[in-house]
């Protein structure tokens, strides 16, 4: 239902007051999927599109696009619509206006981008600028939130640090914060580029136009209904390889390289609160923070206690551009939004992810 009605008024005439409209791009995707549940169940109106271009890339599962459902009377419409023609951008736009965009759609893998140049630029720099350009010429008053990634920083996001039983630590730092550069930063696969690329746009759009765009550069989104894959989603496929016993490839570090992790539900939660009181243009670093950081060799552990199996890994060469401690200071976010809250802690975290059904 589009709106909800208002009948004390004691002429007993019905008001109507339209529904907030939101859309969501990458919507049957880990992150996508939580945003369009989390707002429909705040009562927004969600328009949800996807291509189901992560099954056709990475070999994951295909998930149903076109669908209508109802959340206690608010409306969820999934399309298939491929954000990077134009055709179809903006014939969606045309036919709604917006109050707020979550681009969360992306091509997501650094390996696939070496092998697939044209393809990334596509759908993360291309596709970006094309949603960008509708929502200034046909919701000019949306909120546009970029879904970016800290991969921005490239070889920038280095540190001191020392090694431990089972996990590199940084001696100098808790987390990396926005304060880290992005040029001359090496950024080791197209997807780097292309996902800057996409980033510093949305950041111009605020500064040149005047949208109310606000950039997200998170590592590692998890959650139960994230479809890992060898190429991107280490802690949902390590998750997936034990409890399907079959055998995990460790590149390099020893299995030590570090991590933190958000749930998609908590970062669902993040937008929620910027869209509510935007800041136009702002970055912010955005993760688990220390608290929900872990190795490799530490999940391993953390899921075989959970699953009640014993994991088979491998020990592989090290891949270009991976690095070996990737923690957020997400303080300036919280700074901004001191009502946001984690719902969900590391053992939560585990937790969930093991609770997915495979069959």
């Amino acid at each position: 239902m589009e709106y909800s009605e208002l009948n004390y008024y004691p002429i007993g005439l019905f008001y109507k007051i339209m529904k907030k409209k939101i859309l969501v791009t990458g919507a049957v995707g880990l992150l996508g999927s939580a945003c369009a549940d989390f707002f429909a169940q705040k009562g927004w109106e969600v328009i949800g599109i996807d291509n189901n271009a992560r099954s056709k890339n990475l070999g994951t599962k295909v998930h149903w696009l076109e669908m209508e459902l109802d959340y206690k009377d608010v409306k969820y419409t999934g399309l298939n619509v491929d954000f990077t023609q134009p055709q179809q951008v903006f014939d969606l736009f045309r036919a709604h206006t917006f109050d707020a965009v979550i681009h969360a759609g992306a091509q997501a893998s650094h390996d696939w981008s070496n092998d697939h140049v044209l393809e990334d630029f596509m759908a993360n720099a291309f596709g970006t600028v094309l949603l960008l350009e509708a929502t200034r010429k046909y919701s000019p008053d949306a909120v546009f939130v970029q879904v970016s990634t800290d991969k921005v920083y490239g070889e920038d996001m280095n540190t001191e640090i020392r090694e431990e039983k089972t996990r590199f630590v940084a001696t100098k730092i808790t987390g990396f914060d926005e304060s880290l550069g992005l040029d001359f930063a090496g950024h080791r696969s197209p997807f780097g580029c292309s996902k800057t690329t996409g980033d510093i746009y949305a950041q111009e759009y605020a500064h040149t136009f005047g949208m109310k765009t606000g950039i997200f550069r998170p590592g590692c989104i998890t959650g139960k209904n994230h479809e890992g894959a060898e190429l991107h989603g280490f802690l949902a496929y390590l998750a997936k390889c034990i409890r399907t016993e079959t055998p995990y490839k460790i590149f390099g570090f020893k299995g030590k390289q570090v991590r933190d992790q958000i749930h998609a539900y908590d970062l669902a939660n993040a937008f929620w609160h910027f869209i509510e009181n935007p800041r136009a243009g702002e970055v912010y670093n955005i993760g688990g923070g220390p608290e929900r950081s872990v190795s490799i060799l530490e999940a391993i552990k953390l899921i075989e206690k959970e699953t009640s199996k014993k994991a088979i890994h491998e020990f592989h060469d090290l891949r270009p551009g991976d690095r070996i401690f990737d923690v957020h200071d997400v303080s300036k976010f919280r700074s901004h939004y001191p009502k946001w809250q984690y719902e969900y802690s590391l053992e939560d975290i585990i937790k969930d992810v093991c609770s997915k059904d495979y069959e």
